[in-house]
């Protein structure tokens, strides 16, 4: 036999949505279909199910097809160490080069401390720039000098601007939007932004010359469509800016890049990439120029990193990188696992580059581009976005723009509303994050950094006289438990233990054992160690057991029938005892009887965890 005369495809009858439907509602037994319909925070529906889809009209093209860009950040304070590790990346395996200096969009803990010729010369000695290899600066008012200092750098190389891929990353709404003020108004401050951007492109560099980088209303918590509705808004600000200062239509937009955070949502992310390009596809169509692939930048996301167990952080920033690749992102920066813990050293840094290394050499995510062209749940995700951005653009240039709508702070409060709402998901764990509110490990080993943490590095000192708006500060998901598990720790260095609570295990261990471990991994996540208590039928057992623990406080937990026959039980001896008194569980019909027998707090799947641990934790001391 031939492959053709074996080929699957004609081996079985195709499956109908509506035979597959009949399958799916005899599996959730009367729920609603709705139950397997997930939402954004965009308020953007997400099915099970999709049929094929024609293909997208602006296919997500790099601007130059295949492999994408490996950059590596580099952005430790002193310029020497800063060269060490970056001529380390390059050696590694780095395509070029993410300059962060002190006080920019993706300033997290640390960046680069000095904008002078000496410092931009110690930081890329023998960095072979003649060699294009791509080298990007994260704009910040703090190092207003960069830009023109690297120029120097070049010239004094005997270097052609022209072969260099060196972005300077001009992004003054940007910085706007992080630190919450502006040295002039953008009447002025356009003219001073369109004179530096022409001024570099006249010099040869017309690498992403000016960035419209969205990743501060990421970092904020807002939602993917203000995200792209931020960076696009941007960039029309910077194209008005050009072209006002003379600067040929089709010349600007060339000179324009733009910037987003990949995170670990994968649908959502390969949508927004590929949104992004579409949406400034139709920018240009208005300005009367023929689309053609624009310059995309990706960095894995802040807001997704954690301090507690942050080996997880690989995994998510595979999975960001991966959606980034696929979005037809041209170059992208891995954040190394232990960024949020301080500077990584070079194991960290080597494993932010292998995952991308892994991802072109072994898996082959850049021989296809656009790889979800026509993908029927991608191509909706990515027109419902580009429906909701496009409106969301729409009001911000009706406000006047985005300057304007930076200086009332409409914009602002767009994102701190949905940031709010990400907040209280977190805190309920509904949105979960592993090694934070989900499987904590209470006794994890501390990891190395190069340098501590350092929050100064991302303030900048407001001018006199300048206008103030409300900053778009980055926070991570992950920081209201690993404060709680910051002061666990400092009670156990203080005391020798952690704060702990007693699991009054009641009946048998097929009974006790989901809620016994679903109690454990709740209140650990919040640095209250669980202690388990004896499997035995005895209320004195337990009883016993709970007053040798130390504890202050107990958690009951079995299933609803046990509840129902011995949590009253439990629940009046413990109390007895002088225990505070958690179950594990919704109580139901239970809840009044429960209550009268001592218990005080009910935790269960979709409750306020945050709240819960804050207030066991100071319980427990």
């Amino acid at each position: 036999m031939t492959g053709q005369e074996t080929a699957l495809a004609g081996a079985f009858p195709q499956a109908t949505e509506a035979q597959w439907r009949a399958l799916v509602e005899r599996a959730l037994k009367g729920a609603s279909f709705e139950t397997l319909v997930s939402r954004t925070y965009d308020g953007l529906s997400i099915g099970p199910l999709y049929a094929h889809a024609a293909g997208s009209p602006v296919p997500a093209l790099r601007t130059n097809p295949g492999r994408w860009a490996i950059l590596a950040r580099v952005d430790v304070s002193d310029a020497d160490a800063a060269n060490r590790l970056a001529l380390h990346d390059l050696d590694g395996g780095a395509d070029g080069l993410h300059l962060v200096f002190a006080g920019a969009i993706g300033t997290y803990g640390g960046g680069l401390a000095g904008d002078d010729d000496d410092a931009i010369a110690h930081t890329l000695a023998n960095v072979r720039l003649d060699y294009g290899i791509p080298i990007t600066l994260d704009h910040s008012p703090r190092a207003p000098r960069a830009g023109a200092a690297l120029m120097r750098l070049i010239d004094r190389r005997h270097i052609e601007p022209s072969l260099t891929r060196v972005s300077m990353g001009f992004d003054p709404l940007g910085a706007q939007a992080r630190h919450g003020f502006a040295a002039e108004p953008w009447s002025q401050a356009s003219k001073s932004f369109a004179r530096d951007v022409r001024a570099a492109a006249d010099a040869g560099y017309g690498y992403a010359t000016a960035v419209a980088d969205a990743r501060v209303v990421h970092a904020a918590g807002g939602t993917e469509s203000q995200e792209l509705a931020f960076a696009l808004s941007s960039a029309l600000s910077y194209l008005r800016a050009l072209a006002d200062a003379g600067v040929d239509l089709d010349r600007a937009r060339r000179l324009i890049a733009f910037r987003f955070s990949a995170d670990a949502d994968e649908l959502l992310g390969v949508a927004k990439f590929r949104a992004a390009r579409r949406l400034w596809s139709r920018v240009e169509e208005a300005c009367g120029v023929n689309p053609m692939p624009t310059l995309v930048f990706a960095e894995t996301a802040w807001r997704m990193m954690s301090r507690r167990d942050p080996w997880n952080n690989i995994l998510r920033g595979t999975l960001a990188a991966f959606s980034a690749a696929v979005g037809g992102a041209d170059a992208v920066s891995v954040l190394p696992f232990t960024q949020a813990l301080g500077a990584p050293d070079e194991f960290a840094r080597r494993l932010a580059r292998d995952t991308q290394l892994v991802l072109q050499d072994e898996a082959h995510i850049d021989a296809v581009d656009d790889p979800t062209n026509g993908a029927g749940g991608f191509e909706a995700l990515t027109n419902a976005l580009c429906q909701r951005a496009w409106a969301l653009f729409q009001e911000i240039e009706a406000e006047g723009g985005l300057a304007k709508a930076l200086e009332t702070g409409a914009f602002q409060a767009r994102v701190a509303e949905a940031a709010a709402l990400r907040v209280k998901n977190t805190a309920r764990a509904k949105d979960k994050l592993i090694g934070a509110n989900q499987f904590p490990d209470i006794n994890e080993g501390a990891l190395e950094v190069l340098a501590p943490y350092d929050a100064a590095a991302e303030s900048v000192e407001p001018p006199e006289g300048g206008l103030r708006s409300a900053a778009l500060a980055p926070h991570r998901l992950a920081e209201p438990f690993e404060r709680l598990r910051e002061e666990s720790d400092a009670y156990f260095a203080d005391t020798g233990r952690r704060p702990n609570i007693f699991l009054a295990n009641l009946g048998s261990v097929a009974a006790f054992t989901s809620r016994a471990n679903f109690a454990k991994n709740f209140f650990e996540a919040g640095g209250v160690e669980a202690v388990f208590g004896p499997e035995s039928e005895s209320t004195i057992e337990i009883v016993n057991a709970y007053r040798e623990s130390g504890a202050k406080l107990a958690c009951i937990c079995s299933s609803d029938r046990v509840y129902g026959d011995a949590a009253e039980t439990a629940a009046l001896a413990l109390k007895g005892a002088g225990a505070k008194i958690y179950l594990a569980g919704r109580p139901g019909e239970l809840e009044e009887r429960l209550r009268h027998a001592g218990v005080t707090e009910f935790i269960y799947a979709g409750c306020d965890m945050h709240g819960a641990l804050r207030g066991a934790l100071s319980e427990a001391k």
